[in-house]
């Protein structure tokens, strides 16, 4: 199993310096071979590396760098052309320096009387890395982790529009198999733009709804940047101030979302969502801004993923499923909470007042428990 680790990197002046280099070279390599392709027809990978060691002869300057790095660049100039025949993307572009940089190089394992050498090792309790060509580099992350068990394939080099270096790693894990959980609690979560999380506890996280909250900032800086001449100090200035505030953002959301998951894995066994089609729901332009703050599907991934790592249940509902509309004592459904605006009703058979939102949750508990049942059956 792959598994990848991801480090905040703090590289002296002179690793820095080669690291840019190294952003630079990847780029001419990706865009040469990219405008070859352009041009005249598609290459294939060996043609390609095959030309590379020649272009060392009239490019001596691409010697400084780390050649893993290079040939890195003409696979996933691959994998982006086979994106694109797969209709997974669009057809490639060129790379510029001015969005997020990184560069990928593989680790290569070699033995000499006896001892074991890598290009790339990992040093959690002294927390440095040793990449090629840079050496080692101090890291922070992973506090509790003083070893990481499995081999190391590859590590990935980012630089953010904010300036931080960040080294991601991913290792070649040996899948320990975990004894399926005996399920003793069941929880059924329903995702919302007033309240993000309500579950059929009667708990409620408040959408915290960051992107409003900065909105205002957002919108001045961005109207500073229109105004001033690109590629000039102050548009940098202005631009890595953006940057920032959108890395603020992103972080805060996620800090938010993990909090609510690790709660949620921790306390229940079967963990039940719905499933929701976000490119249809923000088609609504009264709500699509809010729909896409919350960030609905990034929360139901998070929870997949980690209820996978605790060996626990995850069933999502489908997508059509009347659960505002029926009432969890006598089924019996209603459409008064087709209107938005109702946040309680009263179920016009058994007269059990509900919250809108809570007995949606219920509902989607009790569908999960069946779709449980009917797989463990089988």
């Amino acid at each position: 199993m792959y598994k990848a680790y991801k480090f905040r990197m703090y590289p002296n002046d002179e690793q820095t310096n080669l690291i840019h280099k190294t952003f630079g070279c990847y780029r001419f390599i990706y865009n040469y071979f990219l405008n070859k392709c352009v041009e005249h027809k598609i290459m294939k990978v060996f043609d390609m590396c095959k030309e590379l060691k020649e272009m060392y002869i009239d490019y001596p300057w691409l010697k400084e760098v780390d050649s893993c790095s290079l040939r890195c660049a003409i696979f996933n100039l691959e994998d982006a052309y086979q994106n694109y025949f797969s209709k997974r993307n669009k057809y490639p572009i060129f790379k510029n320096r001015f969005s997020r940089q990184s560069y990928r190089t593989n680790c290569i394992r070699s033995s000499y009387k006896g001892k074991e050498y890598s290009n790339i090792e990992l040093d959690l309790k002294e927390r440095k890395i040793k990449l090629p060509k840079l050496g080692l580099v101090n890291i922070r992350g992973y506090r509790n982790l003083e070893v990481i068990n499995g081999k190391i394939v590859n590590a990935t080099v980012i630089r953010e529009t904010t300036g931080k270096y960040y080294v991601s790693v991913v290792v070649d894990e040996i899948e320990v198999k975990k004894e399926e959980v005996v399920p003793k609690k069941i929880i059924g979560i329903d995702l919302g733009v007033k309240d993000l999380v309500i579950t059929s506890d009667g708990e409620k996280y408040s959408n915290q709804k960051v992107l409003e909250k900065h909105e205002k900032r957002l919108k001045r800086i961005q109207r500073k940047l229109s105004r001033q001449i690109k590629g000039s100090n102050n548009y940098l200035k202005t631009k890595n101030k953006l940057s920032r505030l959108y890395s603020k953002i992103k972080n805060t959301r996620k800090y938010y979302m993990n909090e609510i998951i690790n709660k949620l894995t921790r306390e229940n066994d079967i963990i039940v969502s719905e499933k929701l089609d976000i490119k249809e729901m923000s088609k609504n332009h009264h709500l699509s801004k809010s729909i896409l703050d919350a960030s609905f599907h990034q929360i139901c991934l998070l929870l997949k993923w980690k209820v996978k790592q605790l060996g626990k249940y995850y069933y999502q509902v489908d997508t059509y499923y009347p659960s505002s509309k029926t009432c969890n004592r006598c089924e019996n459904k209603t459409e008064i909470t087709n209107r938005l605006e109702i946040r309680e009703w009263e179920c016009e058979r058994c007269g059990m007042r509900h919250d809108r939102d809570i007995n949606a949750s219920m509902n989607i508990m009790f569908e999960g428990l069946k779709m449980h049942y009917s797989i463990v059956n089988i």
